[in-house]
């Protein structure tokens, strides 16, 4: 503890700051934004508020206390504050300046926890590689299995009315909209502000979806939403906008998924976390899950995963 405070007393200085430490503590939050949004240039309504940083106006002390300790307790507070600053798709959300001051205190007093609160997908040659592995994954998947495709295509149509594509509006990397293509497993189709999760013995499912779901043929189609570069082979699984705006409110780390693009299979389904997430707790498993994914990402990952897809025993738990 005694290692931090020297920081601290240095920061809390900066209530009856000259001009000149002013600015050097609005350089230091704008090199941890900067880290944190993955940008070398801040966008514009934050530079504004950070023209305008006075840390002066602001009771660091408390913040010094409240930040100082390394418990798992504090590390949550820390992450709390930086989702509250900075938002994992890009977006600044900054009611008021105090989160400024926090930030800076917060994460120079845990330094070495910075790397904690960053995720970066995978880029430049890995970046490259990923994306060629999609490629050629997809294009042979799609030349060879157009017969099976086909076959469930009609068996979708003649068993019950409606379009045999069900095409759901999910967000992708950075928090951008897609369309997500599957092959239509229910009598209805939600894509509104309320969509309801499949459950265990859900009336909506047609049979021939219940099989679909199960063996995840439903999902085939999204080679094609691979090869127009919305989606991976291997990635967080996109769930539906309407239950994206309900678990970033919930937890906190959940919009850092949108790091990477969606997968058609992920780390976490092929652990066991998949289908309905009925409580917060399950939300929670998935979303770490897919958060390590994106840390830890390598080629020789994906390929486990595509592997424990087709072979692993966890995958096909919950799958309904």
């Amino acid at each position: 503890m005694s290692s931090v405070w020297p920081i601290a007393e240095i920061l809390l200085g900066a209530a009856h700051a000259d001009d000149e430490l002013c600015e050097h503590e609005a350089e230091t939050v704008r090199g941890l934004l900067c880290q944190l949004l993955d940008t070398d240039t801040l966008p514009e309504a934050l530079e504004q508020r950070l023209e305008a940083f006075d840390p002066g106006r602001f009771d660091l002390e408390t913040a010094a206390h409240r930040f100082a300790g390394k418990s798992r307790s504090d590390k949550r507070r820390l992450v709390e504050l930086v989702r509250e600053v900075v938002d994992a798709n890009g977006a600044v959300d900054i009611d008021e300046d105090r989160y400024l001051v926090a930030l800076v205190l917060a994460l120079s007093l845990n330094r070495d926890e910075v790397d904690d609160l960053i995720v970066h997908a995978a880029g430049g040659v890995n970046g490259r590689a990923k994306r060629l592995f999609d490629v050629l994954f997809a294009g042979a998947f799609l030349a060879t299995a157009w017969p099976l495709l086909a076959a469930i295509g009609a068996g979708v149509k003649l068993t019950s009315p409606g379009p045999v594509l069900f095409k759901q509006r999910r967000y992708g990397a950075g928090g951008e909209e897609i369309e997500v293509w599957k092959f239509r497993s229910m009598r209805v189709m939600e894509d509104g502000a309320e969509v309801k999760q499949a459950t265990k013995g859900d009336a909506r499912i047609t049979p021939l979806g219940a099989f679909l779901r199960r063996t995840s043929l439903d999902e085939l189609p999204q080679f094609v939403n691979v090869l127009r570069g919305e989606m991976s082979v291997v990635g967080p699984r996109p769930h539906a906008i309407a239950h994206n705006e309900l678990y970033r409110t919930q937890i906190l780390e959940y919009m850092l998924r949108h790091k990477a693009k969606p997968g058609i299979t992920g780390w976490a389904q092929v652990n066991g976390w998949r289908g309905e997430t009925d409580t917060l707790e399950k939300m929670i498993r998935r979303v770490e899950h897919d958060i390590d994914y994106i840390r830890n990402w390598s080629l020789a990952l994906d390929l486990k995963i595509v592997w424990l897809t087709i072979f692993g025993r966890k995958v096909r738990q919950n799958a309904y």
